[in-house]
């Protein structure tokens, strides 16, 4: 049996209950915790699901983040210093993630325990038992006129990696690496590698790699 639901019933939805559906709708989202650190230098990590490839050549991330209608660290310290960093999540660590998108008063890396560290003089934190981060400088902001959510563009300027899942085309097993991935705004999952296909063409068969 399928449910159906129109525009005008997702409107009249509560928004509880609302926010919810949306928000799974998009399937298995990347799950980063991304570390800034304000101009006075306290740090500050957030866990983000919105975080998409933008390009290779050269490298970049996009980042979109709600409407900055009251006050985001995270964003502000991105907007103020230029700096900040992306960090997989591990099921080591997944639910001191998770409790890092609470309200703290001082930094979220003090409060959860999750230990920070800066590589290479870089001007925001990483996440230290992070097996993929990534320094990223602010390269354009955009405030999306449909409804108010600014998409931020990162150009990729550092990348550390645990070798054991850099594979030698450059590719990176996930599967590896650990990497947690996230569905909706709470339901966290281990990936599970079904197989890598060939590159697809049109008179040939996808084959398993």
């Amino acid at each position: 049996m399928t449910r159906h639901f129109d525009y005008d019933e997702m409107m009249e939805l509560d928004s509880f209950y609302r926010r919810n559906l949306i928000n799974c709708l998009s399937g298995y989202k990347s799950l980063n915790l991304i570390g800034t650190q304000s101009k006075s230098g306290e740090s500050n990590l957030a866990p983000f699901s919105q975080v998409f490839h933008v390009g290779a050549n050269p490298p970049m991330v996009g980042v979109l983040f709600r409407p900055h209608t009251v006050k985001r660290d995270t964003l502000e310290n991105i907007l103020e210093t230029g700096f900040f960093t992306l960090n997989h999540v591990t099921q080591e660590f997944y639910k001191e993630a998770h409790w890092a998108s609470a309200r703290w008063e001082g930094s979220e890396f003090d409060g959860t325990g999750i230990q920070s560290e800066f590589l290479n003089g870089f001007g925001a934190p990483f996440v230290k038992n992070s097996p993929v981060k990534i320094a990223c400088e602010l390269v354009e902001s955009q405030t999306l006129k449909v409804n108010q959510t600014v998409l931020v563009i990162g150009s990729i300027s550092h990348i550390f990696l645990e070798e054991k899942g850099l594979r030698s085309d450059g590719s990176i097993d996930l599967n590896a690496m650990d990497t947690v991935t996230v569905s909706g705004l709470d339901e966290y999952h281990r990936g599970e590698r079904l197989s890598r296909l060939s590159y697809a063409k049109a008179d040939q068969a996808v084959q398993e790699v």
